[in-house]
Parts: C-alpha cells; sequence; structure tokens
C-alpha cells in the first residue's frame, strides 16, 4: 500500500477513507463528495449493517441512499454473526469489482477495526484455548466486570484505552490473547500491513470538543423524536444479541426494565455517546496517515483528494 503527497496516475485505483468519531458528519460529507466524483461508497460502520438498527445507528437518510450507491448498509440480521476478518473479505471482493468501472470508491464509517481491515489487514491471531476460555467466562461470571478491567489493564494497557468497557465479549477475548501468548492482545493488531492493489487517501473529520459534543447531543434527541425508542421495543427480545450491545440501544433496554427513567436513559445515551466518540479518536489518532479536516471544508478536501489522486471532481 502506498500513501504518499504527490498526485498519481488517474489510471491507479483509489480507495478515499472518510473517518472521524460519531456525530461528527461523515455521511453528509462522503455522500457529497462521492456524489461530485461519481463513487460508489462503501459503509465501514459495524452496527450500520443491522436493517433492524436504523434508527440509532444513524443510518444514511434515503435521499443519500439514492444520491450515491451505498454498501454494506443494511446488508445483515441482528441474529447474523459478522466480524472485521469477513469484512476485509467481502470488502476486497467487492473493491475489486468497482475499481474495473470506477475510480475512486469511498469509505465511510468510525469503526476503526473495520476500517483498519481494509486499508491494512487483519492479524492473524493464535488460537485460544477452550479451557481458557471457560476457565475466565466463569471467572467474569462470578467476579463481575470490573474484575474483568482490571485484569485487562495491568495485562494491556494499551488496548484498555481504547476498547468498550462496557463489552465484556471484546475484553475477554483480549485477555484470553494475553495469557495464552505471554504478550499484549494490542501487538497482534495491525502490526504488519497487508499490500494493497490499490491507493490509500485517509481523511479524517473532527470538531472542537464542545461542538462535537453538542451535535451528539442534538442527534440522540433526533433520534428519541425519530422512533429510537419503538424501535428498540421492537429489539428487546433479541436483547442479549452481541449486536444489540450497542450505545442507544442498551439504555433504552435498562428503562423498559424499569432500572432507570426515560430522562436518565437518554441522558446516558448522550453520554456514552460521547465516551464512544473520545475512544474513536484515540484509536484513529494513532494511524500518522489521515489528513484533518474541519467537516464543512468540503472544497478543501475535495481539492486535497484532487491533488493526492489526480481524479477530478465534477464542478
Amino acid at each position: 500500500m502506498e500513501n504518499d503527497h504527490q498526485p498519481q496516475e488517474t489510471t491507479r485505483p483509489y480507495l478515499i477513507v472518510i473517518t472521524g468519531p460519531t456525530g461528527v458528519g461523515k455521511t453528509s460529507v462522503c455522500t457529497d463528495l462521492a456524489s461530485r466524483f461519481r463513487a460508489p461508497v462503501i459503509s465501514a460502520d459495524s452496527r450500520q449493517m443491522y436493517r433492524e438498527m436504523r434508527i440509532g445507528t444513524a443510518v444514511p437518510e434515503p435521499e443519500q441512499l439514492e444520491k450515491v450507491k451505498h454498501y454494506f448498509i443494511g446488508n445483515l440480521s441482528v441474529h447474523d454473526y459478522y466480524n472485521a476478518s469477513m469484512f476485509e473479505m467481502e470488502s476486497l471482493a467487492l473493491l475489486e469489482t468497482l475499481f474495473k468501472k470506477t475510480n475512486p470508491v469511498f469509505m465511510a464509517g468510525g469503526s476503526g477495526l473495520y476500517v483498519d481491515a481494509v486499508c491494512k489487514g487483519i492479524d492473524d491471531l493464535p488460537a485460544v484455548d477452550p479451557g481458557l476460555r471457560n476457565e475466565l467466562a466463569e471467572k467474569y461470571r462470578s467476579k463481575g466486570i470490573a474484575w474483568l478491567r482490571q485484569q485487562l489493564k495491568q495485562l494491556d494497557a494499551e488496548y484498555y484505552a481504547i476498547v468498550d468497557l462496557k463489552n465484556p465479549k471484546r475484553m475477554l477475548k483480549a485477555l484470553e490473547i494475553c495469557l495464552i501468548t505471554g504478550r499484549p492482545y494490542s501487538s497482534f493488531l495491525l502490526r504488519k500491513k497487508k499490500k494493497r492493489n490499490f491507493g490509500i487517501v485517509k481523511i479524517g473529520l473532527n470538531l472542537d470538543r464542545k461542538e462535537l459534543y453538542e451535535r451528539i447531543n442534538r442527534r440522540v434527541d433526533e433520534m428519541i423524536r425519530h422512533g429510537l425508542l419503538a424501535e428498540a421495543k421492537g429489539l428487546y427480545p433479541f436483547r442479549n444479541l452481541n449486536a444489540l450491545n450497542t450505545v442507544g440501544y442498551k439504555e433504552l433496554f435498562d428503562y423498559m426494565e424499569g432500572n432507570t427513567s426515560m430522562e436518565k436513559a437518554i441522558e446516558l445515551i448522550k453520554r456514552n455517546s460521547r465516551r464512544y466518540a473520545k475512544r474513536q479518536l484515540t484509536w484513529l489518532a494513532r494511524d500518522r496517515e489521515t489528513e484533518w479536516f474541519h467537516p464543512g471544508d468540503k472544497e478543501g478536501i475535495r481539492a486535497f483528494i484532487e491533488n493526492r489522486t489526480g481524479i477530478m471532481a465534477e464542478k
């Protein structure tokens, strides 16, 4: 993979990656730019793939989906198993097909692991001893999530800083690898880039922290007005599925079970969304190949893409 700073031959295929924290405006920016470059969009949002979770995952509006062809939106059910390795395989196959008829292709999403899977590849992890897995699961059930967090923090502070601390499945997986190999789980993640036969241009979107948090808060209010509670009620019977271990749904499930008020649930969705945005930025900051822009600077982003790829947008 190359990602240098000189204009390239237009015959070379390019993937334009638009990343950034939740609520920053990736969908709007990517849809507008993709339209001007006559390009399709691959969604790298690990939750927008689930067709039953449209409101809570802020899928593109119908007019945006009509304006630009999107892939990996609503293509799965919450009952389906899916992971970053599968996304890597399917996205690369799709890109091979798309590049035969269009250049560039855009990718948008805040799921850093999914973006990295396509751009760099997923490292092969060692097999885990089923006995160890069962032992850790039993300790988690008896000692609770606080114990799990503490163990992970001791063995892999780097991964602890970016993982969803409310997701025991991910923490258990990381802890398993730490214990069976004697190495931090983070040391296995994307250390060796796999060669890609297309160029990659990475664009990060960010805002002043106060402005970003205000946008996140407003978006949560809009989701509630547009029927997030009804959507969550329809998914309540499946609340234990991994797909629904997601901000916006977990808090409303607590409300439905009488553990909190609706007002408090909304407050928690906003808080947890802000915390998620902070973790996303921590993950994205690791990648020095990303060029950062304000989401309102669409002309600046367009000019940057043209300069890096030699591909011209429509006026």
